[in-house]
């Protein structure tokens, strides 16, 4: 077949779009979502999935999977609106906001980041500590500086830093993985932790951490610059209607595979959890996880555990840097060193790190702080992707617009019952 029958649209800075002829050669087309699934397994997952399954048992499960399939709504919706306008979240809000709002939402995702931040620094941290004894500042800077040896992967393209993070969260189900098979799963306790219930008002503050942990306003923001770069701006041009929708299936493949995967591994922490520790156990901190996984499976296990978490930590800071630039540069159309930008943000992890604090609370307090920023991203991006002046043929159909909008207020009416449970 030649060349051009082969290839129906290439645009200009991206990936050739599969033809006729072979629209499931999806390949080429995967790694957006599998940088964002990152995000989905950080230090901050470790920390909320491994108390809620020590405390609840299975009873926070259905938190975890009910996260997951927001996940993939949104990060769907957010890959969709790159795809289609050639542009950023960031970047779009700044344009299509009146100025006042625009700056509220920099502003409150700059604290995302701080956030985010803090549960990456902490985890490197924390990990290194375990599997070599460094002291936890050292630990959090290392963290850091391996965070910026990831970040220059992409400078030399999506491909090499798609490949060194797909390659870390590799690593991070393998230890997880190894983990689950020692532990064992009871069957019976998944099918009861499936049904949507609570216990007492610290399950509603790990829920609200697991959902923080789990859908990050952060990514929301990074997978939507992530796809212009990566299939070309000419996307919306030249496509059309049967090669929008091949791309658009390529993309949700993407997303489906890469969220499937992060929600597994979600998952399979809580189950570790609930099988090994119980209520009032020693799991109410990721060291004494590690150490409990030790008596319990075996120094493989607690090494397994210890590596996971910092693979964890150092890829989810790579992309949580990435983020933040995004961010900025979206917003205020500026950009700063990444230097400057890291030590801005590593200063209240290095703060917890130095001062002494329950580094563990610190992470779950972190992932619910994000539960709280995740409207702020979700809203415009609905509201965006609803838009047909905007969006053109990619426009959100009704009923995926009213599914996001359902998404929205179940994480709206969650933190409102945080904030009621609370006070």
């Amino acid at each position: 077949m030649p060349a051009t029958e082969r290839q129906a649209t290439t645009v200009t800075t991206g990936e050739p779009v599969p033809a006729r002829n072979e629209r499931w050669r999806v390949w080429p087309l995967l790694g957006p979502a599998f940088v964002a699934a990152v995000a989905y397994v950080d230090p901050g997952n470790f920390a909320t999935n491994f108390s809620g399954g020590a405390a609840f048992g299975y009873t926070l499960l259905w938190v975890i999977v009910a996260a997951n399939l927001m996940a993939m709504l949104i990060q769907s919706l957010t890959a969709k609106l790159g795809l289609a306008t050639g542009r950023d979240l960031a970047t779009l809000c700044r344009e299509r906001l009146p100025r006042p709002v625009a700056w509220g939402l920099w502003l409150q995702a700059e604290a995302v980041a701080i956030a985010t931040d803090l549960a990456e620094i902490v985890g490197g941290a924390i990990a290194l500590n375990l599997l070599f004894g460094v002291p936890l500042a050292i630990g959090g800077l290392i963290t850091a500086v391996v965070a910026f040896i990831l970040l220059g992967a992409h400078s030399r393209g999506h491909r090499p830093f798609e490949r060194v993070i797909t390659g870390l969260l590799l690593v991070i189900g393998l230890g997880i993985g190894y983990m689950l098979v020692g532990s064992g799963v009871d069957l019976d306790g998944v099918a009861g932790g499936l049904v949507p219930t609570f216990d007492g008002p610290d399950s509603l503050v790990l829920a609200a951490g697991i959902l923080g942990a789990t859908v990050m306003p952060h990514v929301i923001y990074v997978h939507s610059a992530l796809t212009p770069g990566r299939y070309g701006d000419a996307v919306t041009a030249g496509l059309t209607a049967e090669g929008r929708g091949r791309l658009l299936r390529a993309q949700r493949i993407d997303v489906l595979v890469a969220m499937g995967v992060a929600g597994l591994i979600n998952a399979a922490m809580l189950i570790i959890a609930a099988q090994l520790f119980t209520r009032g156990d020693v799991a109410d901190s990721l060291d004494a996880v590690h150490a409990g996984l030790g008596a319990k499976l075996g120094t493989g296990a607690a090494a397994a555990f210890a590596l996971a978490l910092l693979a964890s930590g150092f890829a989810s800071s790579a992309v949580g840097t990435h983020a933040g630039q995004v961010v900025m540069a979206g917003f205020l159309r500026r950009q700063i060193p990444v230097l400057a930008r890291r030590l801005i943000t590593l200063a209240p992890a290095l703060a917890v790190l130095l001062l002494g604090g329950d580094p563990t609370k610190a992470l779950v307090w972190s992932q619910v702080v994000l539960s709280f920023g995740i409207p702020f991203a979700l809203v415009p991006l609905l509201w965006l992707t609803s838009r047909r002046d905007l969006m053109g043929g990619w426009v959100n159909r009704r009923t995926t617009t009213l599914a996001g909008a359902a998404v929205a207020l179940v994480i709206i009416t969650l933190n409102g019952y945080l904030v009621t449970g609370l006070s």
